[in-house]
């Protein structure tokens, strides 16, 4: 396999098209379908471990899933048939911890606790370049929405690539408490980070500086999410809470609570009105306007690991341990 190592730099900071990233969010932020109580449409199977990490497509038409434990697979489903249209078997030595497909639609990243990020064509699945550059597990991937960056997070801290030209940037940060989640703001402005010891940090991603850390939970920070239009932020925690936090005050506006053990995953519609998180009790749909849980999907077997909306809003997916891939909508069950 070609690979990049990546030098020892501090991040510099990389423009970001705002126009187009803005273009791409309102693109993508039209959903019609309302999942107060969506449909089972298919359970997909075929990952010998627990699946870990889900992405979908820009045309929302495949979805792209990781294996955990020692499987080091990505399978990728077609959401028309529900039929498996391709296998990557040994895409990682070990659990494939993240996965990303590029808004351009035209690459798929992979990262795993076997140091590497991977690149492939999301098309025919070929192989284009590994990152290397972390030097422990890689737990965690963000895009730019112009298609342009990609970042990692990990147990040695964050680092950029730049996709198009596939070579590194730089790095943000070193050994920072444990990286588990990224996110990057839909007009392309913000990077969120969560860690281990509950702490949140904005980063304005032109710049790499450092805009605002707090404490956020008083456990692990597993997940972070923007809303579509970039003025909210939530996140999820091992402390059994969601929040829901203003970005430009830093404010809390509201903590969620209802899971009865860790909360996992979470995922905004691009409607903006409805969250999913996910945890040993299953998926559970929130209003996020209003806070009130609206519904509790309780298909999996097993702990729901990872879970993601679909980009016209009109699909659910999700991961767990049980090694199934659950899909929901509101369209008639097919499978």
């Amino acid at each position: 396999m070609a690979s990049i190592i990546l030098p020892v730099a501090i991040w510099k900071g990389v423009f970001i098209n705002p126009v187009h990233a803005a273009t791409e969010t309102a693109t993508n932020s039209q959903p019609k379908t309302n999942f107060a109580n969506p449909q089972l449409i298919y359970t997909l199977q075929g990952h010998g471990g627990t699946v870990k990490s889900l992405a979908f497509s820009p045309d929302s038409k495949t979805l792209a899933s990781g294996g955990a434990e020692n499987e080091g697979v990505i399978r990728l489903w077609n959401l028309t048939t529900g039929a498996r249209v391709g296998t990557i078997r040994k895409a990682h030595k070990t659990a494939v911890e993240s996965l990303v497909i590029s808004p351009d639609g035209q690459t798929l990243a992979s990262c795993s606790s076997d140091y590497t990020i991977n690149l492939w064509n999301l098309k025919n699945q070929q192989f284009k370049r590994s990152f290397v550059g972390h030097s422990t597990n890689v737990l965690s991937l963000a895009v730019s929405p112009d298609s342009r960056v990609l970042v990692s997070g990990g147990i040695d801290g964050i680092r950029l690539w730049d996709l198009p030209q596939q070579r590194p940037l730089g790095t943000l940060v070193n050994f920072d408490n444990l990286i588990y989640a990224l996110a990057i703001s839909p007009d392309g402005t913000t990077l969120v980070s969560g860690d281990y010891k509950g702490v949140i940090k904005l980063w304005n991603l032109s710049t790499g500086k450092l805009i605002r850390a707090f404490v956020g939970h008083y456990d692990l920070v597993s997940a972070v999410a923007f809303t579509p239009d970039s003025e909210t932020l939530v996140t999820a925690s091992h402390d059994r809470t969601i929040k829901i936090w203003h970005i430009q005050t830093g404010k809390l506006i509201q903590t969620l609570t209802g899971h009865n053990n860790w909360v996992n995953a979470i995922a905004v519609n691009p409607d903006g009105k409805t969250l999913a998180s996910a945890g040993k009790d299953g998926i559970k749909l929130w209003d996020l306007t209003t806070g009130e849980l609206i519904n509790t999907l309780s298909s999996h077997s097993d702990w729901v690991s990872v879970i993601a909306f679909s980009p016209n809003g009109q699909m659910l997916a999700s991961g767990g341990f049980d090694k199934q891939i659950k899909v929901w909508g509101t369209a008639p069950k097919r499978k």
